[in-house]
């Protein structure tokens, strides 16, 4: 969570209440904390002290767990009253290093290039997920999770295309539905900065995971042009005095400068 006070109270009503759950704080508001543990039963609560982006504060929640199976919830998601019950049921005696639900929405899939229908009960072989809902058994990942030098975006594709590439598996089973509002985690009076955010990192984020898997060339090709066009825009809305759009994109072709230059992925929106 981050800012998140306007819409986690829909995600926690919707867990069994006898479910442990351990809820970590992207910032320093231990006032959020305080209150959620007073509301709410069977839940740790740890503040990180400053924004590590969505793939550490992961990592951080799953060195807390003390058990083989956790499961990655983002705060603006809903769970049906059996949701867990039934992803439980079918993940005994299965061999998987990612299992999530499947989105209730069929225009919006949670998951890219289903393999097979397994013994036709409605378990989906997947090539990869999003990050907003998934159960790592974590044996099967040797400690080495989530990339932590990805602040935000693709830091699931690149978890998912490791585990493809180790041999591993991941499914999606289609009888445990979840709802997911989508970008809704922070509140929207924020929007401006975490638009600036968003542009920034998308594509730091395209050209270093281009690079870790398919090489520099790969990932200099597919955003140079991006690139040119977003320093040309920014100029232009610049001189028509639209600060706003001016401004996203130069945040995009910083993204991808800093990430060319192998500068890290610095970029804070801010929340105060």
């Amino acid at each position: 969570t981050i800012k998140s006070e306007n819409i986690i109270d829909n995600c926690l009503n919707s867990i069994d209440s006898d479910i442990n759950k351990i809820i970590i704080e992207n910032s320093s508001n231990k006032d959020f904390i305080k209150k959620i543990k007073k509301k709410y039963k069977n839940i740790q609560c740890y503040v990180t002290g400053k924004n590590l982006g969505m793939g550490a504060g992961n990592n951080f929640g799953i060195k807390k767990s003390n058990t083989r199976y956790v499961m990655i919830l983002n705060p603006d998601t809903i769970l049906k009253p059996n949701t867990l019950s039934q992803i439980f049921q079918i993940s005994k005696d299965l061999d998987f290093a990612i299992l999530s639900p499947l989105n209730d929405d069929q225009d919006f899939p949670n998951y890219k290039n289903a393999n097979e229908l397994k013994n036709k009960n409605a378990l989906l072989s997947v090539d990869q997920i999003d990050g907003y809902s998934m159960i790592l058994d974590k044996e099967q990942f040797d400690n080495n999770f989530f990339d932590e030098k990805i602040f935000m975006y693709l830091e699931n594709d690149d978890l998912c295309l490791r585990v493809k590439k180790n041999g591993k598996k991941i499914y999606v089973y289609e009888k445990s539905l979840i709802s997911h509002l989508g970008a809704k985690t922070v509140d929207k009076k924020y929007f401006n900065e975490l638009e600036f955010s968003r542009n920034w990192h998308w594509n730091w984020s395209k050209f270093y995971f281009r690079k870790k898997h398919y090489g520099f060339s790969k990932a200099f090709t597919n955003g140079f042009l991006i690139f040119v066009k977003s320093i040309l825009k920014s100029f232009f809305f610049l001189i028509i005095n639209n600060k706003f759009k001016s401004k996203i994109y130069y945040c995009r072709a910083s993204g991808f400068l800093n990430a060319l230059f192998n500068k890290s992925s610095w970029y804070r929106p801010r929340l105060d």
